[in-house]
């Protein structure tokens, strides 16, 4: 079963080790990551997000039975579980399948996550039009129709990073 739990960022490596000996070696951890590329100084420079924050995802057999998860309440570098998760193991595993087959030959999320949707706004993170909003006026297969403020242009989707504003 799935858990959803929010972690100290700094205690990250506590809070697996903890876990694993709490749970037994069965557990999956799973946190899903941008990669973001920008041009700064002559000089790419890249930086690695997580997608949900301070927020990931942990699987074991063991978390159907709530003593387990009042147990783990006091492990290291975890501030709390969010609750709910029981009911929500479907949508867990489909986003979580989601994050999986965008992601690229690193394990970081593609631009393939996103859903886009004509005349829905999106920012630009890397490119020459970096932190540029714009809104799409035509999708094509790798190719979208983007419109900056008077500005009319094709892009092609795999080459640069944005997301919805």
């Amino acid at each position: 079963m799935w858990t959803i739990i929010k972690f100290d960022r700094k205690k990250l490596s506590f809070l697996k080790k903890d876990l694993e000996k709490k749970l037994g070696s069965s557990c999956k951890f799973y946190i899903p990551k941008l990669l973001f590329r920008r041009y700064k100084k002559e000089k790419f420079e890249k930086k690695e997000f997580n997608l949900l924050g301070d927020y990931l995802f942990c699987y074991n057999s063991k978390f159907n039975d709530t003593k387990i998860i009042n147990t783990i309440n006091y492990v290291r570098g975890l501030k709390y579980v969010l609750k709910g998760f029981y009911q929500s193991q479907n949508e867990i595993q489909t986003f979580i399948e989601k994050c999986k087959i965008s992601e690229d030959s690193h394990g970081y999320i593609s631009e393939e996550f996103y859903d886009l949707k004509i005349n829905s706004s999106y920012k630009f993170f890397s490119g020459p039009f970096t932190n540029s909003i714009f809104k799409i006026i035509q999708l094509q297969k790798n190719r979208i129709k983007i419109l900056m403020g008077d500005l009319k242009t094709t892009v092609d989707k795999r080459k640069f990073l944005f997301q919805p504003v």
